[in-house]
């Protein structure tokens, strides 16, 4: 409706103008005939469209596509976008933000450095590093699943060993949980996660620091028959 009020005023507008036209010289009426046109061009029956915009590029910046590589285009390198920037890597030692404060403290840097950088580092973590995440039945249940998807393969569903990697790789069993690593400390299980130990690799790309602390907690359960130690408390 607004549209057609707009037209519709300037065809009257016009109407006028056509009548004082035989007093302007013919250089005038050619700008006004475009000027009109102009205008008329303007207007559309499109609530998205803005228009006959002026100079669009002064206020449209170029959209950056992040992770794109704009030296390569369709196939073809363009030297002159080789330089431009879409993401950038985080600053080093950039913490990530949680909106869930009890969350906060996962996302700080691991506090002991890898066994190359550090040799004494694992055995420090046995004696030190505590499960900040409160046991529940839940929590130890979500753990049970993470254990399922990420470590039966090699432990088995029950923590002895037996894993499908073991049983059809023919590869060595790392041993039972309940036997082998029955004195192993929660802090010596969310070291090796974190950088791996022996031919066990670093777990720390496929799980939270969140989520390693809970298989902690199952591996716990495994460790005692099934029956989780911080469950009788």
């Amino acid at each position: 409706m607004l549209v057609k009020f707009v037209k519709n005023k300037i065809v009257k507008l016009i109407l006028a103008v056509i009548n004082k036209m035989r007093k302007i010289n013919c250089y005038k009426r050619v700008m006004l005939v475009g000027a009109t046109g102009l205008l008329l061009g303007a207007c559309t029956k499109n609530p998205d469209s803005p228009g006959l915009e002026f100079m669009p590029d002064m206020y449209r910046s170029a959209a950056i596509e992040a992770y794109v590589d704009y030296g390569v285009v369709a196939g073809n390198e363009v030297d002159s976008l080789t330089m431009r920037m879409s993401a950038r890597m985080p600053v080093q030692g950039t913490i990530a933000f949680s909106a869930d404060t009890s969350k906060a403290k996962f996302n700080y840097p691991f506090e002991y450095l890898s066994p190359e950088q550090d040799p004494t580092a694992y055995e420090l973590a046995a004696k030190n590093l505590k499960n900040p995440i409160a046991y529940s039945i839940e929590v130890e249940a979500q753990g049970k699943e993470l254990y399922g998807k990420f470590c039966a393969q090699c432990h088995g569903t029950t923590g002895q060993g037996d894993g499908k990697v073991v049983e059809w790789g023919n590869f060595p069993s790392p041993g039972a949980y309940d036997k082998k690593y029955k004195e192993t400390t929660e802090g010596q299980m969310f070291y090796t996660m974190t950088y791996g130990k022996g031919l066990m690799g670093s777990h720390a790309s496929q799980l939270s620091k969140e989520e390693r602390w809970k298989i902690v907690h199952y591996v716990r359960t495994l460790q005692n028959s099934g029956t989780n130690p911080l469950a009788k408390q």
